[in-house]
């Protein structure tokens, strides 16, 4: 899961502008088997450390260079099919400094093991004046090359690596899971058992993120490595 423009995103926002580079080449090594015999109770979200309850708003805040960032995400009770698969929509907004900056719906399926499947998402990158700017960094798996990601294993052990998305040149975000078992404090409250991931694109070198995955909650944290910003769960509507 994007949760914002610069540090998140996935949460995370994965809607970078990317610069084109012509020496790399598409990974075709990476090919998931996606099949909907597969995905019998695809909405059913139960892995612990991603599962949203649709209606109920998450709402993150971070200082950052740029200014005050706020994050709300939110599971639509519309769904989407993509690759013949019925996906959730989980809708992530953007502001810093009070000014709507970013609208995206993200789609996500769960499968019959239980690992949850990032399957594109629609992108709205909006200009001060709320009109639209561009669509950077939508993507749809199955369209143009895209391929489906992991948002989370169904039993994340450290050591563990993956693709969150992949649309060559476009979103390439990648996580590996560092550590589990930790408590994380927020202004929302305590969590245990949490897990620790590392996250980054090879679209933007710079970019090194850690998250902090509660179960039964999702991401509660969100440090960005470079800088050491942070935004944090404040709130659940």
């Amino acid at each position: 899961m994007k949760l914002s423009t610069c540090v998140f995103l996935a949460i995370t926002a994965c809607t970078f502008a990317c610069k084109k580079d012509t020496v790399r080449l598409p990974d075709d090594s990476y090919q998931p088997v996606i099949l909907p015999a597969n995905f019998s109770n695809s909405t059913q979200l139960t892995n612990p450390y991603f599962t949203f309850e649709t209606g109920k708003k998450y709402i993150y805040e971070g200082q950052t260079e740029d200014g005050l960032e706020r994050v709300e995400v939110q599971r639509l009770a519309d769904t989407r099919e993509v690759l013949g698969i019925t996906c959730v929509i989980v809708n992530d907004k953007v502001w810093l400094n009070g000014i709507l900056v970013e609208d995206t719906d993200d789609w996500y399926a769960q499968d019959n093991d239980g690992n949850v499947w990032y399957m594109g998402e629609d992108v709205d990158n909006l200009n001060p004046d709320g009109s639209v700017r561009d669509h950077a960094g939508a993507w749809e798996a199955g369209v143009d090359g895209a391929r489906a990601g992991l948002a989370m294993p169904a039993n994340p052990q450290a050591g563990m690596s993956y693709r969150q998305e992949y649309y060559f040149n476009h979103a390439e975000d990648e996580a590996e899971i560092l550590e589990t078992g930790l408590t994380i404090t927020t202004p929302y409250g305590n969590f245990a058992d949490c897990l620790k991931t590392r996250e980054w694109t090879d679209l933007e070198p710079d970019v090194n993120e850690n998250k902090f995955y509660a179960p039964g909650v999702g991401i509660v944290k969100s440090v960005n490595v470079t800088d050491n910003e942070e935004v944090l769960l404040i709130d659940i509507q």
